[in-house]
């Protein structure tokens, strides 16, 4: 089970049975997700540039 998967930066193959949504190899923020303690207090989850 998970909220966020992003398949292209697994190291082993694992089937995601109960699965949020799927991302492509970006950073993410929001929803207790943070970057430099950042961003984590967001009510949506969103991406963000580097």
């Amino acid at each position: 089970c998970t909220l966020v998967s992003k398949p292209s930066r697994r190291e082993i193959d694992l089937e995601v049975k109960f699965l949020g949504f799927e991302v492509e190899d970006k950073f993410i923020v929001g929803y207790g997700l943070d970057y430099d303690q950042k961003y984590r207090h967001l009510p949506f989850i969103g991406e963000i540039g580097l």
